[in-house]
């Protein structure tokens, strides 16, 4: 069972040389703009092969000479998939770690002695716990001491690495505001182990490990910029598309204490391990054109015509042959033998992917629609992550969708309790309480007693507390309730609606559980069941939590699993991925692009304010303040607009698709 299919999705088809070129001479022709020695690889695992062969090679080189092998270790995400290959190397191939000496990246400040959150717990589960490195090789930054006491406890932890002969290598990922270990913006090249203040966007990533963001300690002690860069060896780690405006910051653009990550662009020998998501806006993947002689296919030629609009800021039908020419793209004039013609195919291209009938158009020529006009009525699947990812993402396409007569089906992948708050709950069983009293005399004793249990939880619950089963499932219910509200108002029978309540997802924390066969084997059945001739997936892998790659990879792998049984459903379905919550489509990527009229997305914004327990409590809106509608609104309204500098139609909202082909 493939479980990952959503890390191969490559949108733009991008050529193995831009990612790995065949000999040095290409490299340094197409890394041209980066600073750092950067490499791209297909999938993590790959990559987390290539570090571990590094990091075991030194191991042993050192054990040969009889010293110890000395490692600064930070506890990212992103480090787990390279954790995860030494543990198996140890396991499975004998690598021992008894001569290894880690040093912990940074610390939390202040913790409390029982602190259940401390950086150094998160490497023991990812790592140290697994591995045979004595107890007494394991070092970190204290966060119990007092804070008199800070100053020279760093001192003396710079002095404990220079006495085991300074780090050999050191393995860290990279904040999403460039931060490196707890370094945030603004520290210096010459700063060395400190106590730091964690900015807002980095506690925002760090609700992953603490459930929410009161949880996460004011201050932190870390390693500073040059004792990273003192360390021989330094490798950093980015995977995943919400990474890549970071990495394009760190890898190509100046060195700044605004991005302290770009500090690493001084050390002669670091190396920057990213995947195909995390590089999509270096240079050689989104302009390759400005690097190397392209391999120009239809998406890579109307990224080099909407790049070169937005340059002159001219619509595509303005270009001329002198634009292409002084903007390094003569080889299309070659190509199409001028501009008019150059112009005209990629105009006609964005034309055809505009459709009002995203479900394809009864009794017309489909030949340049983006959906084929047979079977006129289909059924139609649409997969929502969370209880509210639909509405969010594609609400006026499912608007449309259904007003067009299609058989049209809801599948929430996920209940979405964990982003419900207490006071919603609360609020919903005073309503539950009340009505036992009103209505049934308060005879009710489950009620009462659930009640008052709750109402106790509720009041001693501190921030570091998972809910308890029941509070979870009023939580779910309360999402449940919204979202079959939503689909009534949107005309989705509630008999079409269906909870899906993936196991990978009740964890009861925001760090969720691996998603496996009985998820896959829960969306299997609905596609069974439905036999859609069009599924609508979610295509918005920045989702910071992660829900949405999973829940992705759970549909993307059902439906490998129906192709290889020989499904004949299969044979006449058609997938499309939409986005919306967290970023969009970028425009040489759309095939299907839906407008909306004012009172089209004023329906879609009445369709998200249904799931009001998702407004301004939701504890999960991450560094944008916007809240959910407005996004969607930004995003819509900016394809438009982007349609329309183009020299296209002007509408005045748009939701684009990317289709996903098995």
């Amino acid at each position: 069972m493939k479980l990952n299919l959503s890390s191969q999705i490559v949108l733009n088809k991008v050529p193995e040389q831009y990612y790995r070129p065949r000999t040095a001479v290409e490299r340094s022709e197409i890394t041209r703009c980066e600073k750092i020695f950067t490499d791209i690889y297909p999938k993590v695992e790959e990559a987390a092969a290539v570090i571990a062969n590094t990091v075991e090679a030194e191991i042993k080189r050192a054990k040969d000479a009889g010293r110890k092998c000395v490692l600064a270790l930070g506890t990212g995400l992103s480090l787990t998939p390279v954790y995860t290959e030494l543990i198996r190397r140890h396991k499975e191939c004998g690598l021992s770690f008894d001569n290894v000496v880690v040093f912990n990246a940074y610390e939390y400040f202040p913790l409390s002695a029982d602190s259940r959150h401390s950086a150094l717990g998160q490497l023991r589960e990812r790592l140290l716990d697994h591995i045979d490195i004595k107890a007494e090789n394991i070092h970190t930054p204290d966060g119990s001491i007092s804070q008199d006491e800070v100053v020279e406890h760093c001192h003396a932890y710079e002095q404990l690495i220079a006495a085991e002969g300074g780090i050999d290598i050191a393995l860290l990922g990279i904040g999403r505001m460039g931060n490196i270990a707890t370094n945030e913006p603004g520290s210096t090249l010459s700063s060395t182990s400190r106590i730091i203040l964690i900015d807002q966007m980095s506690r925002d990533e760090m609700t992953n490990s603490f459930g929410t963001q009161e949880q996460v300690p004011p201050c932190s002690i870390t390693m500073g910029i040059h004792t990273l860069l003192s360390a021989h060896k330094l490798f950093i780690t980015a995977w995943g598309e919400e990474k890549s405006d970071i990495v394009e910051k760190i890898v190509e653009g100046p060195i700044t204490d605004a991005v302290p990550a770009s500090f690493i662009q001084t050390h002669n020998d670091a190396k920057f391990f990213i995947d195909l998501s995390a590089a999509s806006k270096l240079t050689r993947i989104v302009h390759p054109w400005l690097v190397t002689n392209c391999e120009w296919n239809d998406k890579t030629i109307r990224a080099a015509v909407v790049w070169l609009c937005q340059l002159k800021q001219k619509p595509i039908l303005k270009l001329t042959n002198k634009d292409y020419n002084e903007n390094g793209l003569s080889e299309l004039l070659a190509r199409f033998g001028s501009a008019y013609n150059c112009n005209i195919k990629i105009f006609n291209d964005l034309q055809h992917t505009i459709t009002g009938w995203p479900g394809g158009k009864p009794n017309a020529d489909d030949t340049n629609r983006p959906e084929r006009a047979l079977p006129a009525m289909k059924r139609v699947i649409v997969f929502s992550p969370h209880p509210d990812d639909d509405v969010i993402s594609m609400g006026g396409t499912l608007r449309r969708l259904v007003q067009q007569n299609h058989d049209v089906h809801v599948a929430y992948e996920t209940s979405g309790n964990i982003a419900v708050g207490d006071e919603e709950v609360t609020r919903f069983m005073h309503f539950v309480n009340g009505y036992n009293q009103l209505f049934c005399n308060n005879e009710d004793k489950v009620i009462k007693k659930m009640y008052a249990d709750i109402k106790a939880f509720l009041a001693q619950k501190k921030p570091s507390d998972m809910d308890t089963p029941e509070v979870r499932t009023i939580k779910g219910l309360i999402r449940r309730g919204e979202a079959r509200t939503a689909c009534t108002y949107n005309g989705v029978p509630l008999s079409h609606v269906h909870f899906l309540d993936l196991p990978f997802y009740e964890s009861g924390k925001i760090e969720k559980l691996p998603m496996g066969e009985k998820d896959v084997e829960i969306v299997r059945a609905l596609l069974q069941k439905v036999k859609p001739h069009q599924i609508y997936v979610a295509g918005d892998l920045a989702d910071p939590h992660g829900t949405h790659r999973k829940c992705t990879d759970a549909v993307l792998a059902a439906i490998d699993l129906e192709k290889e049984a020989g499904a004949k459903w299969l044979d006449d379905c058609r997938i499309w991925m939409y986005r919306g919550a967290w970023a969009e489509w970028e425009i040489e990527n759309i095939e299907m692009c839906v407008p909306m009229s004012p009172e089209e997305l004023r329906g879609k914004r009445n369709c998200i304010l249904k799931h009001s327990s998702q407004m301004e409590s939701a504890p999960f809106l991450g560094n944008d303040e916007r809240l959910f509608w407005q996004r969607a609104e930004d995003r819509n309204h900016a394809t438009a607009e982007l349609y329309h500098s183009l020299g296209l139609a002007c509408y005045e909202a748009m939701e684009a698709f990317v289709r996903y082909i098995p």
